[in-house]
Order: structure tokens, then C-alpha cells, then sequence
């Protein structure tokens, strides 16, 4: 991300309304974002739609660091959005920068 872009956080709820493993859709002005929760309690957002065949990732399984689609199963990584295991290179899903202040979950909309 450019250095020079200046991000507007936008408040999207409690860290802890999202369950371990599970995710929670946002709709914003730029689209649906996933937001997701991992096993170790990290936190993570990418637009809320597979570049393969339009699966929404929201609805897909976490398994450490990744997502894997509900539609076809491609996974990606939670920290890049880029396709991961055998479908490495063939695409990725935006992230969206993300932060944890006073238990409450913000999305970086630019």
C-alpha cells in the first residue's frame, strides 16, 4: 500500500462477535469484505469474493492462515489474499488493512 494514502478506519464491530475459525461478512462502499478469525486469535479482511468462480470467502473454512473457497475449495492466504497449495499463482482476493483498538475490530477504507 502506498505510503502517502491515508485510510479511514471504519468501526465494524466486536473482535470477539467473530468465533475461532469463522468469519463475518461487512458490506462497505467498495463491496463485501470478509473478516475473519483464526484458531490463534489473529485477525484478517479481504474482499469478500473468489477471482475464480465469485465464491463468497465469508463462507468458506479457515484452516490456520488460510481460507479455502466454498465453491471449489482454492485456498488463500489470510495475510496476502494470494492463491496458495496446488493453485499458487493463478490468483488472489484483495486484503483490506485491518486493526484491533479496545476489543473492537476497524476496517481501513481508502
Amino acid at each position: 500500500m502506498n505510503a502517502n494514502v491515508t485510510l479511514n478506519w471504519i468501526d465494524v464491530g466486536a473482535a470477539i462477535d467473530i468465533p475461532y475459525q469463522g468469519a463475518r461478512r461487512v458490506d462497505t462502499d467498495l463491496g463485501a469484505i470478509a473478516v475473519f478469525r483464526t484458531v490463534d486469535n489473529e485477525y484478517y479482511a479481504v474482499m469478500d469474493k473468489c477471482p475464480h468462480k465469485g465464491g463468497p470467502l465469508s463462507e468458506g473454512i479457515v484452516h490456520g492462515r488460510h481460507i479455502a473457497c466454498p465453491l471449489h475449495n482454492w485456498s488463500f492466504s489470510l495475510q496476502t489474499g494470494e492463491a496458495v497449495g496446488a493453485d499458487a499463482g493463478k490468483g488472489c482476493t484483495p486484503t483490506v488493512p485491518l486493526k484491533i483498538e479496545n476489543e473492537r475490530i476497524f476496517l481501513g477504507m481508502r
